[in-house]
């Protein structure tokens, strides 16, 4: 029988005023315990992850361990753990989202071994607050009581120890009930884990940090930043519009003193502003740190200022350097903080010069974060001189008014400077990205395919989907290595004679169900993150790699999508969509099919299902083919011409793929070198996700997931615009249909890099694509500007992103809506898709930070320990495509490389050239306007720089202890690098052989010293399920936006 209850909820309105509101709280008998000694596991219905059974007791942490040491309580080695509902709530309500989301994804891990016991639903374990108790006191009780049940229920078969910080309830209960232990958390370390180190380390920074918190709150200092204004204060100035809510964003290259913020919600809509609002100074940023959601009050418009145009170094003391500003913008200061971006930081030490200079005696460290963006932060350590070759992840716990630096505790070390498994370390932490392997219970839910236990199509399912395997010429086009063939073509002359196009794409969602323990780590991880030289999957290989890869010649599920097509027009009769089951016949990568495509047909040796023919055969089932590729061609074009008439853009990304030889070494970096049958295989692809999508979408109106392309700010375009001009061109861009047409006609004869650029900044000016649901947008705002379709999504990729399984999920549904069919998928909310949607734009960014940062770390690699005065191929033609106040931003067509060059050093001389071009630094000044910059000596002499100009630069890097190595840039002539075409392929064939040797060489080097290390490492990969190496799906859309400024995925599917 239920007990009913009534429990009372203080609540604070947007007005500041305290609502009390009483609600019904319902006991039950029994709740899930979890626990295999359960005497009733019916009654308490455990049907979800038990506690291990090998474990010697059970530990309990009070609600203030919770919110302390989560992360010490995070270390795997700690089994039989018991979150009880109390402590979990007070998590959510004094930490806030983000640690509450981290110990509900801790809960759900089945890697750990630990559990939610619901205490505060059981009735013999809920106990009401008296009147005039102390929240934390009942908190404390509460969860004892629930300790004290719990022992009794397992029939006082299992020792249980409750952790808590209270000294007092130490002494009140520590010997109250027998067979249940209340001690303090780092008196549990020192007795049950003495030789965990790790956890001992961590627990004792984290008390460091938090003495020093208690003791500075008790000492009166100078305040260095006014106090934050309370929540009610600042709710109430967002809803009457005297505050403005929105994200933090600082400038990476002026961190000091440049940040903006984004409009947010309601803000953006009501402030009338139409740009983004300068916070200038770190006093007016006020302790809040990139990515915090703030409020912001705007300062009088006397006090506006402009943003730097000088290109900025990125250094500890960045300034102004004197130049003067842009026009005055809008510029504010703020006074509250709603909502930390605190995540982990990778750090540096300082070196022991510095540690010195600090006193011999200083605990107290100023560490250096890995990104610029992120300020200083103090932290309390006596390992300062054996950490400083080393990076390491710190957190941050607090930042009072008083202290002009955050304060945080050390975590965990994650490699020596330098080293190549460390800086690939730093970038997946410094991104959020957890590479964990995939554990025993998720692989447990996998289909097995061994040699003696082959996978096989069941009969159920040969009788339920639609059998394409002899009726369909079914094949894959992919880059070469490709592992993971999630997508399949197909076309086919009709009895009537029309066309029928078909796109088949792996049917994950069969082996992958709803809130199975592998569906909740692909929702968690999101995408596939493909780094330069690797990359870590979504899904185990067993499915990316093998059941959910549509490989040539062997059965697969599918879901398809098939039209028929008018024979002529191309035009669509009629669509069908459903489950199929295929076999590719051919696995061909993109050089391969566009070499069919063109004629030449002695590339039919490098296709191996063609290769083993006899020649009979061979020429029978290659015409079979080079038609399917040249039909699919021709409808391509179609599709995409009826796309560009409505407006569809064709921007430019930086893209470059990285090349790896067999032995996953680098082997050279390769712009990206487009070929029509790219552009045939996306529009397949982006035909099928725009009929997907109106198909979902007409079913399920409220809890579709879509993704759409906002038009970007006009203000965005400005730099655009001017660069045009200066070559003559005028670039309209009051809409997606007339910026197509202008780039387009942008076209300079004599140097089609010209019309790249241009190209590349229209791409730089775009809105980001983003996932959202249905009911949470009006349909107007449905529209994607860059494919100029009025609905689109993502269906084609399920292996490698989260969103394709819940777009299969969404038309598995519709199909059987239209069937009038008993729905079986676990469909999504619009409140809980929309929240999804937030999760998935959030880790596909980080994705596309990571291999840009991965990509960036091999260029500099390249070009590292190299003497760029003397070796050849460290200089380069480049083309300047922006003019600062203090330099140029040049681009490198042959590394697909964005930098800045300066023309004024640090010791304020500038560039002069000789009569030969020959460039050296001389006192001078220079003049700046919108399309050139002149560089004047003392002497008279001058030089000038155009926009779209030819340069000849020396590549050099920039080494950094602290943050990531850089490419740096020097204009070493104003005249245009020149080399013979056969010199040209003799320098390309001997970078990819010396790259071997050379980049490589520090990492084999350390290997070969480390060899027990290397094979962990291998060991490792193994264990983590990942794949490293060969696969790189940089072609198309994996490596994007090399430039100083972040290129959006706008233009992408």
């Amino acid at each position: 029988m239920l007990q009913k209850r009534e429990k009372v909820l203080l609540l604070r309105t947007f007005q500041g005023r305290t609502l009390r509101i009483v609600r019904e709280h319902y006991l039950r008998p029994s709740v899930p315990c979890n626990s295999p000694l359960c005497p009733q596991p019916a009654a308490c219905r455990n049907d979800g992850k038990l506690l291990a059974a090998e474990v010697t007791h059970y530990v309990i942490p009070d609600w203030k361990v919770v919110q302390d040491y989560l992360e010490v309580l995070e270390f795997p080695e700690l089994k039989g753990v018991i979150f009880m509902q109390t402590a979990c709530q007070a998590v959510q309500h004094q930490r806030g989202r983000r640690q509450y989301n981290k110990l509900r994804n801790l809960l759900k891990d089945a890697r750990h071994d630990c559990v939610l016991f619901a205490n505060e639903f059981q009735q013999h374990c809920y106990l009401p607050r008296e009147k005039g108790e102390a929240m934390e006191k009942w908190q404390t009780r509460s969860i004892y009581n629930s300790a004290v049940w719990y022992y009794h229920h397992c029939e006082d078969r299992m020792p249980i120890v409750m952790v808590t910080e209270d000294e007092e309830a130490i002494q009140k209960y520590g010997s109250e009930t027998e067979g249940v232990f209340v001690i303090s958390f780092k008196n549990y370390l020192d007795n049950f884990w003495p030789d965990l180190k790790a956890a001992h380390e961590l627990c004792d920074s984290i008390l460091q940090s938090r003495r020093e918190r208690e003791t500075e709150s008790q000492e009166t200092h100078g305040k260095e930043y006014p106090e934050h204004l309370p929540l009610e204060v600042l709710e109430a100035g967002i809803k009457s519009g005297r505050y403005i809510q929105g994200i933090l964003n600082v400038n990476k290259h002026r961190a000091q003193i440049e940040a903006f913020v984004r409009l947010q919600g309601a803000s953006s809509k009501d402030s009338g502003l139409v740009s983004d609002i300068l916070i200038h100074g770190s006093k007016a940023r006020n302790r809040s740190i990139h990515g915090d959601v703030v409020v912001v009050e705007m300062l009088p418009e006397s006090e506006w200022k402009g943003r730097t145009a000088a290109l900025g170094e990125n250094d500890s003391d960045d300034k102004a350097s004197g130049e003067s500003p842009s026009e005055p913008m809008p510029t504010g200061q703020v006074v509250g903080i709603l909502q930390k971006n605190w995540r982990d930081y990778v750090v540096t030490f300082p070196s022991k010069e510095e540690v010195q200079s600090q006193g011999k005696n200083a605990q107290k460290i100023l560490v250096t974060p890995w990104d610029y963006r992120i300020p200083k932060i103090r932290i309390s350590t006596q390992q300062a001189e054996a950490l400083q070759d080393f990076r390491v992840v710190v957190r941050i716990d607090s930042w009072e008014a008083t202290s002009v630096y955050p304060n945080g505790h050390f975590v965990r070390v994650l490699g020596r400077i330098g080293d190549l498994e460390g800086e690939i370390a730093t970038i997946l932490v410094e991104n959020s990205i957890s590479v964990v392997p995939f554990s025993e219970a998720q692989m447990c839910e996998m289909p097995v395919n061994t040699p003696e236990n082959p996978w096989k199509v069941s009969p159920k399912e040969e009788q339920e989907r639609k059998d394409l395997r002899t009726t369909h010429l079914v094949f894959s086009i992919d880059p070469k290595g490709c592992e993971d063939v999630d997508d399949t073509l197909s076309v086919r002359t009709l009895n009537n004679g029309n066309l029928e196009l078909g796109v088949h794409i792996a049917d994950v969602t069969h082996f992958v169900a709803p809130n199975s323990y592998i569906d909740v780590e692909a929702r968690t991880r999101a995408t596939t993150y493909y780094l330069a030289d690797r990359r870590y999957d979504m899904l185990p290989s067993i499915l990316s790699a093998d059941l959910c890869s549509l490989l040539g010649g062997i059965d697969r599920y599918a879901v398809s999508v098939m039209w028929e097509l008018d024979k002529t027009s191309y035009e669509i009769k009629k669509v069908w969509y459903g489950r199929t089951i295929i076999r590719s016949s051919y696995k061909l990568f993109y050089e391969a099919a566009q070499e069919l495509l063109d004629g030449n047909f002695s590339i039919v040796d490098d296709i191996p299902e063609l290769k083993a023919l006899d020649k009979q055969s061979q020429q029978a089932k290659l015409e079979e083919l080079v038609w399917a590729i040249g039909k699919l061609t021709d409808i391509a074009r179609h599709i995409r011409a009826k796309r560009d008439r409505c407006g569809a853009l064709e921007l430019e990304g930086v893209e470059v793929r990285v090349q790896l030889d067999d032995k996953k070494n680098i082997h050279d970096l390769i712009p990206k070198h487009p070929l029509e049958v790219h552009e045939t295989v996306a529009e397949c692809m982006i035909l099928a996700n725009h009929w997907v999508a109106k198909k979902i979408w007409e079913s399920f109106p409220h809890q579709a997931l879509l993704r759409q392309h906002p038009p970007p700010h006009q203000e965005f375009f400005s730099e655009l615009r001017e660069c045009a001009k200066a070559k003559g061109f005028f670039i309209d861009t009051r809409s997606n249909k007339t910026l197509a047409d202008s780039l387009d006609s942008a076209n300079d004869p004599k140097d089609p890099l010209v019309n790249r650029l241009l190209r590349s900044m229209a791409t730089q000016a775009m809105s980001n694509a983003l996932y959202f649901s249905t009911g949470s947008c009006a349909e107007e705002e449905f529209h994607h500007y860059g494919l100029a379709l009025d609905k689109y999504t993502h269906f084609t990729s399920p292996i490698r992103r989260y969103s394709d399984i819940v777009v299969h999920r969404l038309l598995m549904a519709a199909i059987s809506k239209d069937k009038k069919m008993e729905i079986k998928e676990n469909l999504f909310s619009n409140k809980n898709l929309e929240e999804l949607c937030r999760h998935i734009n959030n880790r596909n960014r980080a994705a596309q930070r990571s291999q840009k940062q991965s990509t960036e770390l091999f260029q500099c690699m390249y070009f590292k320990d190299r003497d760029a005065e003397t070796e050849e191929r460290c200089i380069a033609d480049g083309v300047i495509y922006s003019i600062r106040t203090n330099g140029v931003l040049v681009f490198i067509p042959r590394f697909g490389i964005k930098g800045a060059a300066y023309l004024k050093n640090k010791d304020s001389l500038v560039i002069s050239c000789g009569p030969e071009g020959s460039s050296e630094w001389k006192p001078g000044s220079l003049q700046r306007s919108q399309n050139k910059i002149i560089s004047t000596t003392a002497g008279g002499q001058s030089v000038t720089f155009h926009l779209f100009d030819h340069v000849t630069v020396r590549i050099s890097v920039q080494a950094s202890r602290c943050h990531s190595d850089t490419i740096r840039l020097e204009i070493v002539s104003n005249k245009p690098y020149m080399i013979p075409n056969t010199e040209l392929c003799h320098q390309s064939s001997l970078l990819k052989s010396e790259l071997v040797k050379e980049v490589t060489r520090s990492v084999e080097e350390a290997q070969l010293a480390q060899e027990v290390k290397g094979k962990v490492i291998q060991e490792e990969h193994q264990e983590y399920c990942q794949t490293k190496g060969r696969s790189l799906y940089t072609l198309l859309e994996e490596i994007r936006d090399l430039a100083l400024l972040d290129v959006s995925d706008s233009c992408a599917m």
